[in-house]
Formats: C-alpha cells, structure tokens, sequence
C-alpha cells in the first residue's frame, strides 16, 4: 500500500508513527493509499526545523523573497494539469473544477509576489522637534496552517504565500483525506528557491492539530473548517498565546426577488449548489423564494438538476463528482429521509446513488421549514434547499437571524434593493447576481458571526497583516550641543 509521508527540510520523510489513516479513492470506494499519521515528536522536528531556517529567510531581501514566488507562481502555472490530476484522484471533483480551485489559489501567488510594495511601512518626517517616526512589518517567526479537504491545493496556497514572502516560516497540516497535492507544492516551492525547512508538511490528524496547538514555537494559527473545530481551534491557540484566525462553516442564502430573471438565477442556483457536489464552504444550500418567483424558480432549478452528468472524475463528461467518502454521503442521504421540506428531485434515485463509490446525485428540497435540519445544519452537500417569504423584508431577516454569516447573494435587477440588500445584510462577503462572491486574491476573504473566529480574514491584505506584526520607531539625530536632561514627559509641540 502505498504510503503518504511527511515534507522536512525541503525533502519527503516517512513517517514513524504507528497510526494508519486511509486515502480513499472516492470514484470507487477503494483504498488507493495511506496516511502515517505524525507523532507529536515529528510535529515538533517540523517546528523545530523550521525555527532554526527562519532567521535567515528573513534576513533574504524582499526582492528575493518576492523572486522565489514569482517562480512558485510560474511553477504551479506549467503543472496545473497534473495538480488538478492528482487532486480530483484524491478528492473526486472533476478536473474541470479541480483546474478552477489551482488556478484561484494560483491568484495568491500573485498578489504575494507584489510583497516588496504590499509591505511598506509609513514614515512621519519631523513629527516633534528633529523627531521621525516610521512603522516597519516583521514576521512573527514560523505559523501554521491547518487545511480542510474541499481545497486541497487553493486554501494552502491562501495562507503560506503571503506567511512565506512576509518572512516567517510555516507548517502545513493538510487534510488526511487528500494529502498528496500538499507534497506536490512542497517540492514546487523547492524547486522556486525557498530554502529547505522553511516549508514544512506534517501528515496526520488530531494528534498533530493538538501538537501545533501546544507548541510555544508555532506564533500563528489558520485553519479552515467546520464550525465546532474551529471555534475550539480558536479558544486553545489564543488560550495558549498564538494568533489565530479560524474560519468555520457556512449556511449561504441566495435571495431571489421577483423581478429576477429567473432562468439566469436558476443556472446560478445550480452551479453553485452542486459545484464539488455542494462540499463547498461559499455553495448556495438555500435559495430564498421570495414572493410570487417560487413556482417557476423551482420549476426552472428541477429541470437543470435533472441534466447534470455526475459521474468519476476520470469522466471527461462528468459534471459533479462523488463525495469525498462514505460516511459523509451516507450523512448527506440521511437528510432526505427527514421531514421539513417537500423532495422535488430527490438524487438517491438515480443510478449514479447505488454504484461503487461516494456518489450522490443532487436533490432539491422545496418549501423548507427553517426549524428542520434542511435550513439548521450545514449539509455540505448535493442538497439544494428552498425556503418561501413574502417579502424582502422577511428574507432579510432570515439571513441575519441565522447563526453563520459567510456568504450570501442577492438576484435582482432592482439596483436600489441590490443596494440596500449589501447595506444591510450581516454577511461577510455578498454577491449582487454573483452566486459564489469569492473576493478576488487582492481583496480578503472571511465570514462574520459563526462562520469566523478572530479579528482578521484569510489572504489579500488582512492575510499579509496576520502574518506580520507592526513595529514603530521613533528616531532622533540630536545635536550634542542642544542635549539636556528633561524629566518631563515627551513633547510634540
């Protein structure tokens, strides 16, 4: 069986560990791999190999580390093809939608790469009498960034783009499930320059989580995942003195007024609720109805459904893919059994459902109550949901009443509503006939409410911000001819 190992000092490392953890290959079912889990002492060997290597990747100039991203970004540019390979073997996304994940976390490399201007202090000439003041970013030493499975290639490349070119070093614990693209930007990042142990991947699950967790050396937490693990990430790495920004799960609303066009909203509908077959932290898993649009919006949303290929992702028809494994489809499946909502498409009877392999097709489920699991849980899966009001005013409510705030859409071609609906609603990023409002990578990304644990988003200017902390100076050149002995507090006028 062929094993995963761990990535120390710029080289693959088998691990030592005892612990076993499967690599399924979701288009059949089969074990395809395994996954050594990482002893506490290997997560501390990583920590520690990057502590010693970190000073002097600090010290390289902004130029250069700038230099070595350029060559990440060209890199990962001419292997797109076998990232998305390897990535959909693992994970069962097709490799359509595997190539759309390499090329936005691709984005991140870019923005990184302008680190020589994006990290410029500011600087106060003559703030008192012959006194200048100027503020410097630094890094904070080596972080680490713990990653979920939806986005094996795109979430890493979030965090350790903009950690590695502000100078810090950094600990990759990627997602056990699929776990080999992890290795695959490590020996990119290699091949582009980085210095070896900067980078470092430890494989495994909790153990290692707990291990970063607890280690004084790691300054810095990321994390992407559901909402009970990364408020619990949040509450042990702050309690143990880290930063830390945690972002959790999602329940996306896409509001749909009346004066929609409706079979746009319901392409967007689809395409983003069945997009990696729903396992998407930004997929719409409820549309809102809102007045007389619920009839035909639905209508229009079953027809769509009923066309999609789901299929393997060696499938080059295939349109959505399998789960990521077993126990989650038959998690999601369980849903449909439950009350709460009228099954208008319902994917556990299509052919697809009963064949070897994580399939499920997609379901619609209209006339949803928001007190069932339909609306309660985050499904993350091929599980549409509608929920009908009679206005805009109580679709508003519902967003903002709900617990999660991550993203949402409005579809309108009202622009005043369009306007008031981003004004208004408690969201962290909102998309205006824009179903999937993922920021771009000069921008930032993160939710409000449960939905984000901490003060500061992922990537984009709040990721180079979190990565570093700011040091001010305050200079003075006296002339030894005016020095003098003054107890009196310092003046500025």
């Amino acid at each position: 069986m062929r094993q995963i190992p761990h990535w120390i000092s710029g080289r693959e490392v088998a691990g030592t560990g005892s612990r076993r953890l499967p690599v399924f290959d979701p288009g059949t079912g089969e074990i395809q791999a395994e996954v050594v889990a990482a002893t506490t002492e290997e997560v501390r060997t990583a920590v520690q190999t990057a502590l010693a290597v970190q000073p002097a990747w600090r010290a390289a100039s902004l130029s250069r580390r700038a230099e070595v991203m350029f060559r990440f970004r060209d890199l990962v540019d001419g292997h797109r093809k076998e990232i998305a390979s390897l990535l959909s073997s693992e994970h069962g996304k097709t490799i359509a939608d595997a190539s759309g994940e390499v090329a936005r976390g691709l984005e991140n490399a870019e923005f990184a790469a302008g680190a020589p201007h994006l990290l410029k202090g500011g600087y106060s000439e003559q703030a008192a009498g012959g006194v200048d003041v100027y503020s410097i970013q630094q890094p904070l030493g080596v972080v680490a960034g713990i990653t979920p499975f939806n986005f094996p290639a795109m979430v890493p490349m979030w965090m350790f783009c903009n950690a590695l070119v502000a100078g810090n070093g950094f600990i990759l614990k990627p997602s056990e499930k699929d776990p080999s693209v992890s290795l695959l930007l490590a020996d990119l990042l290699r091949r582009a320059g980085l210095p070896d142990g900067v980078f470092n991947v430890v494989q495994g699950d909790k153990e290692a989580v707990d291990a970063l967790l607890a280690d004084p050396d790691v300054k810095a937490i990321s994390f992407v995942g559901s909402t009970p693990v990364a408020q619990s990430i949040y509450e042990t790495g702050t309690r143990n003195g880290k930063r830390v920004q945690a972002l959790g799960g999602a329940k996306n609303h896409m509001v749909v007024l009346p004066d929609a066009d409706v079979p746009a909203a319901a392409d967007a509908a689809v395409s983003a609720g069945f997009g990696s077959a729903g396992e998407r932290c930004m997929a719409v898993s409820v549309v809102v109805a809102v007045g007389t649009v619920g009839d035909k919006l639905v209508e229009e949303i079953a027809t769509r459904i009923n066309k999609i290929r789901v299929g393997a992702a060696s499938d080059p028809d295939a349109e959505m893919g399998p789960l990521i494994s077993g126990a989650h489809r038959d998690k999601v499946r369980s849903y449909l059994d439950g009350q709460g909502g009228e099954v208008v498409v319902d994917g556990r009877k299509s052919d697809i459902s009963d064949s070897p392999g994580f399939f499920l097709a997609p379901s619609l489920v209209d006339k949803v109550d928001t007190a069932s699991p339909y609306y309660t849980d985050e499904i993350f899966g091929p599980v549409l949901s509608v929920v009908r009001v009679d206005s805009y005013d109580e679709a508003l409510k519902l967003v903002n009443d709900n617990p999660w705030g991550n993203g949402t859409a409005i579809f309108t071609r009202d622009g005043g509503a369009a306007r008031r609906y981003q004004y208004d609603v408690d969201c962290g990023m909102v998309g205006v006939n824009v179903p999937i409002p993922v920021p771009v990578a000069y921008y930032s990304f993160g939710g409000w409410k449960a939905s984000l644990f901490g003060d500061v988003h992922m990537y984009g200017p709040d990721g180079l911000r979190f990565y570093t902390r700011t040091k001010v100076v305050t200079s003075r050149w006296p002339d030894p001819a005016t020095s003098e002995v003054d107890l009196g507090f310092p003046k500025v006028r």
